[in-house]
Formats: C-alpha cells, structure tokens, sequence
C-alpha cells in the first residue's frame, strides 16, 4: 500500500477528526487513525466506541489498496512540524512497517493491522428516520445551545443537546437547570415527529467541522445512534438514553416587566462590575425602574462594590433582581441581536431574555435562574 499525499492537506483532515480519539483509550488500536485506501480515495477514521469520525480525500500516484492503523500523536506531530510538500506514505502489509518520505527525509514505524480497528455501528433500517437540513442551519443550531449543556453524572440528558423534529419546525435545546436555551427554526420542517439527545462531544466535533462544510447534511438515526453526513466528514455517534425533561414548563409565561436595553452595553457593564461581586456566589443584582438598569455588586467579606448605571426602555413594576454573572454573561455572549429584551415576572422566578432583531425563520430564547439577592 503506497501513496502520495499533500502533507498540509493531510494535517487539516486529521485535526478534524483527532478530537474523536480519547486521551484513554479502551483499546490500543483506538489510539490509531485507520487509514483505509481504495483506488485514489484516502477514508481516514478516529473512534472512542461511542463517537466516530471519518474523513475522505483524494491521493496521488497510489499502488495497491488497503488498510492500517497509524499511531495518531507521532503522526500529528510529524505532520505539524512539517512545511507544505508532497508526502509519500509507504506501508508494508505483510510486517506493518510504515515508511513517510518527504522531500528532505525519512521517518520510519510500524503501525497496526486494520482489522484490529473496530466496525463502525450501522443503522437500523427498520427504526431509523433521516432528513436534511443546511450546514449552515446545523452548526447555528449547535453554537446557539452548546454552551448551555450540563456536566452532570446523574443526569445524563441534560449532558447534550435535544433534537426535536416535526412538520413545523426543528428544535434544539439545552439546560444546566442554571441556565436553558430553545432555538427553533421554522424553515426546517421534516415529514415526521421525533427526537433524539445528542452528546456533547460530538456537538463539538460538528460545531469544529461544519464551517469547513458547504451544502446540505443528512441526518439519519434510530435508537441507538445518530449519524451526520457531510460532503467531506461522517460522524456517527451513540445517543444519550432517556426522556429530556418537559422543557416547556419551566418557562414562564405572561411576563408583565420587560426591559430593552443594549446587548453589548450590558456585557460589558456586567464584565466590570462582577469584579466586585463575592467569589463564591458570583452574585449581581439588576435594579429596574424608568428608563434605567443599575448593575451592583458586593463582596462583605473584602469590602468591595460596585454598581453601573443603563440607560433602558423599561416597563412594568419596579423590581430588583439577583443572578449568577457568570451564566448571564453566557446568555449575553450568546444571544444574536444589537439589543435584547429581558421579560420579568418577580425576583423569584426565571427570567426570559429575548433577541429584540428577529429573524422571521427563528424562535430564539433563552431563560436563566434568578438568585437570592439576601443571601
């Protein structure tokens, strides 16, 4: 098996897929690339068992199919050290000898046997469903939720994200139980009603990949596992068992307070002012009345304050409310509009923040937990 690659090209297919492979390993093999070559097409792939990740491109000037595992962090570190050039991958079948020629060099190891590299899961027919939905409207989807994701033992469905299909809309969300977001696009529609909750990690290998994607990616799934095709990658992933909690419920409605006031001028009052705040509550308060947000914190312990004055649109009673800085300042990093609205019930129950540029293909909302300001 031999072939001739471009060195650059290479490198840039395996970051993509690398992130895939565990820093600990099931399997020795699983610490490899499969490299599997027919004709002129190079299929690279990286596993974990639950998340796998598999690549196409084109070679030069091959001799002779085959299969092999290549140690990936000898072959990444190879690879970044190295200038743009024609590579020359040489691997011998029988001893899994591996020669990589370059233009000054040489660099020789052996590398594992292909059929020691586990299949790939396939999908069931008989239960599965597929659709297909823009690049550019996946990776939106992902970004807009990911951040809001779980990292909980005992909750597993709250460590992902939850894809709802239907003839109006798809949906995605997520939640810590601190923070929830719920992105639907209208403009996204399957011929079915389903869902599946798919795991934080291969979101973020998606949300990597998908910049570099043009087109239309085709979603199949069942059961078990998701499978995500791309003109260039394919990722399939096992799904998170069990029922996403009843989101819907949790979001108040009727919000008689709302204010209006700028994203950016926010974030950044609130980016100075939780300086002050105490370490381990990270705690703001938000003081609202006519035309005005006053953004305070304290820290007793070291006497610290601080506070900033908003200018805003502001209607309803007035009211002061507490949150964590640090999961606002998510929402607000998050949220895509030059202003928001912030809808309020009392101090006590969450508040709805709200893009004030809508797009008319989008529902974007996002809720946060409010705290107790005499804590």
């Amino acid at each position: 098996m031999k072939f001739v690659v471009s060195s650059s090209e290479l490198l840039s297919h395996l970051q993509a897929i690398s992130r895939a492979i565990s820093s600990k390993s099931q399997l020795p093999v699983l610490d490899c690339f499969l490299f599997d070559l027919k004709g002129t097409t190079l299929s690279i792939t990286a596993s974990d068992l639950e998340v796998t990740m598999t690549t196409s491109m084109e070679t030069d000037s091959n001799d002779g199919d085959g299969k092999v595992a290549l140690p990936s962090k000898m072959l990444l570190e190879i690879l970044k050290k190295l200038p743009e050039q024609p590579l020359t991958i040489d691997v011998s079948m029988s001893s899994l000898v591996v020669d990589i020629i370059s233009e000054k060099g040489k660099y020789n190891f052996v590398a594992q046997a292909g059929e020691d590299y586990p299949v790939i899961p396939g999908i069931d027919e008989d239960k599965a469903s597929k659709l297909q939905v823009p690049t550019s409207l996946l990776l939106t989807g992902i970004t807009k939720t990911l951040f809001a994701t779980a990292d909980d033992e005992l909750r597993p469905v709250m460590n992902g994200i939850l894809f709802e299909f239907s003839p109006n809309n798809l949906t995605f969300v997520a939640s810590d139980s601190h923070k929830l977001v719920r992105y639907q696009r209208l403009d996204a529609r399957s011929d079915f009603e389903a869902s599946f909750i798919l795991p934080k990690k291969p979101a973020g290998l998606l949300k990597n990949v998908l910049p570099r994607e043009s087109g239309d990616v085709v979603i199949e799934f069942d059961h078990k596992n998701a499978f995500f095709n791309l003109p260039n990658y394919k990722l399939v992933c096992r799904l998170v068992e069990g029922n996403y909690p009843t989101y819907n419920a949790v979001i108040p409605q009727g919000n008689p307070n709302k204010a209006i006031v700028d994203r950016v001028d926010l974030a950044n009052t609130l980016s100075r002012v939780s300086i002050f705040s105490n370490q381990a509550s990270n705690l703001v308060k938000l003081h609202l009345s006519n035309d005005e947000m006053v953004v305070s914190a304290q820290d007793i312990d070291f006497s610290l304050s601080g506070f900033e004055k908003l200018k805003c649109q502001y209607e309803g009673d007035e009211m002061e409310i507490g949150f964590k800085s640090v999961f606002l300042s998510d929402i607000l990093e998050n949220i895509s509009s030059g202003d928001i609205i912030i809808e309020l019930s009392d101090p006590s129950r969450a508040a709805i923040v709200l893009p004030f540029d809508k797009n008319e293909d989008e529902d974007e909302l996002m809720l946060i937990m409010p705290m107790m300001i005499n804590a």
